[in-house]
């Protein structure tokens, strides 16, 4: 799941965010004044900034620009209900979305989710994709799994890439039928099941964990 740096000098709301997020299943840290905010950004290299623009020591909006200087990381200021003139200079200091306060989780976890998948398919055109142990380097077709170089089919290979471009997503089966054999083939459901199989064993149960999870109802998610 993605790493979430929460910078938030409300204890009460940065306490609430923390525990809705772990809840959630995101890695989360937390910073309460704007150096702190650098120092964790630099040490933990989240996926995900949550940023209150007013901060002690250093604004929000002088912490996103110094990050913009060497890093295009997800970043949602959270803002005063109301102030314009912040949402307007946020955005134009590089931010990707923002959300006023008081807000409701649901509401910041739609947001998060759709800053992350936005994030994901703008790297996915032919650089590195990555989720914890496994990397995929899709020009080349070379896959890691703890290092270590894994031998996939062209069908495996094409699912294991659908699932990285779309981490935290859940997927049909026919969303995977398309996006690995093509709309225009006739492949039985059956089949994705199969080839989710030969995933995990080539990748979950070696590294004893689960990447590609079963929603049910729906189909499967990497996570």
């Amino acid at each position: 799941m993605a790493k979430v740096l929460i910078v938030e000098d409300d204890e009460g709301i940065s306490d609430f965010v923390n525990l809705e997020l772990k809840h959630e299943g995101y890695e989360t840290s937390v910073a309460d004044t704007g150096r702190k905010a650098l120092d964790a950004f630099e040490a933990e290299k989240p996926d995900l900034i949550l940023l209150d623009i007013m901060l002690p020591e250093l604004s929000g909006l002088e912490v996103l620009r110094r990050i913009r200087k060497t890093s295009d990381v997800p970043v949602i200021l959270l803002t005063a209900r109301g102030e314009t003139y912040d949402k307007v200079n946020g955005l134009n200091a590089g931010a990707d979305d923002y959300l006023p306060k008081p807000f409701e989780i649901e509401e910041l976890l739609a947001r998060m989710g759709a800053v992350l998948r936005r994030s994901e398919r703008k790297d996915a055109g032919g650089q590195e994709l990555k989720n914890r142990d496994v990397e995929m380097q899709p020009l080349s077709m070379k896959v890691l799994v703890a290092g270590q170089e894994l031998n996939l089919s062209k069908t495996e290979f094409l699912m294991l890439k659908n699932f990285l471009e779309h981490k935290n997503e859940a997927l049909s089966r026919d969303q995977i039928i398309s996006a690995v054999w093509g709309k225009d083939h006739y492949i039985d459901e059956n089949n994705v099941d199969v080839y989710v199989g030969y995933l995990r064993a080539k990748i979950d149960q070696p590294l004893k964990a689960e990447y590609i999870r079963t929603v049910r109802g729906v189909g499967y998610m990497m996570v």
